[in-house]
């Protein structure tokens, strides 16, 4: 059995509106970044697809697209430390400048793992943009170009974000506020 929604969250942490006013915003200072450069947009999947396509559609350039799915979690929530690459670019990105977009940005592994696998590919450039950032669970340092939110070290869900394959439908953010008496969402 699902659980619903009603009680499982408080007031959205980030509103849907809130939401599309930054993209935009984001969307407005990427496109003046990379006027006249040769951009390729990478996802990260699967947390980031709701964002990767409003932050695609409020790029006012022309631009590549491509995907990578990525893993450093377990069945339960927690990071494990390893990351899994578990497909492949499509495109080639020598020579090209790449933004990997990203969902959340909180330990960094996963950035820094996909910089130095990506950079053996010799693009142009490589940079990152979240839609959220959590410096306190920061555990290597990386930089984040561009950042839509920075939240406080709670569990969020929404807007591509999910708990055990749930609730990435929701069109805002929200924190999950059961848990179990072990720290865990539930």
């Amino acid at each position: 059995m699902v659980p619903g929604v009603e009680g499982i969250f408080g007031k959205p942490i980030v509103t849907q509106e809130e939401m599309r006013a930054r993209i935009r915003e984001l969307g407005r200072q990427i496109t003046a970044d990379y006027a006249q450069k040769d951009l390729i947009l990478i996802g990260i999947l699967k947390g980031a697809f709701a964002f990767y396509a409003d932050l695609a559609r409020a790029i006012r350039l022309p631009l590549r697209v491509d995907f990578v799915v990525v893993s450093s979690y377990t069945r339960r929530s927690k990071s494990s430390g390893k990351i899994k690459m578990l497909t492949e670019l499509t495109e080639d990105i020598a020579g090209r400048d790449v933004l990997l977009v990203e969902d959340i940005v909180d330990s960094g592994r996963t950035i820094q793992h996909l910089r130095k696998k990506l950079g053996a590919k010799k693009p142009k450039s490589i940079k990152v943009c979240a839609l959220l950032n959590k410096p306190a669970r920061r555990q290597v340092d990386v930089v984040v170009d561009y950042v839509g939110f920075h939240i406080p070290n709670k569990f969020v869900v929404g807007y591509g974000l999910d708990y055990q394959q749930l609730y990435r439908n929701l069109p805002y953010l929200a924190v999950l506020e059961k848990v179990s008496e072990e720290g865990e969402p539930v």
